[in-house]
């Protein structure tokens, strides 16, 4: 049990590391990778989740969606447009019909998602 904890305590950081990195460098969405960390503090350590929670980057990136499952509309866009532009890459240069159809799906799902299933949040 001890072993499982540290594995999700670890993952955690590294999520948590990811997130952090990724506001200054925005290639990939934040918020996904702090609610990851944030599930895999609740699973390894309540120490753990209590600072994750009290720290100002969770509190700005996450905190919103985790509490109301909703996101502001230009946090909305700029997930999706951030996300477009990395499955745009592969897209372009693979010259497979299969992943090329594989992608379309995951666009037209991550849309689907995104305007059904995430609430937009007034700011």
């Amino acid at each position: 049990m001890k072993l499982l904890n540290f594995l999700f305590i670890t993952i955690g950081i590294l999520f948590a590391g990811i997130g952090m990195i990724e506001i200054l460098v925005p290639v990939l969405p934040t918020t996904p990778f702090l609610i990851l960390a944030s599930v895999c503090f609740v699973r390894g350590s309540d120490k753990f989740d209590r600072w994750f929670k009290n720290t100002k980057v969770y509190k700005n990136y996450a905190e919103d969606f985790v509490n109301d499952r909703a996101m502001t509309f230009a946090r909305k866009a700029k997930l999706m447009v951030i996300s477009d532009l990395m499955l745009m890459f592969p897209f372009i240069k693979l010259d497979n019909f299969y992943i090329r159809v594989f992608i379309i799906a995951v666009v037209i799902m991550k849309y689907w998602y995104f305007i059904f299933r995430i609430k937009t949040k007034v700011e």
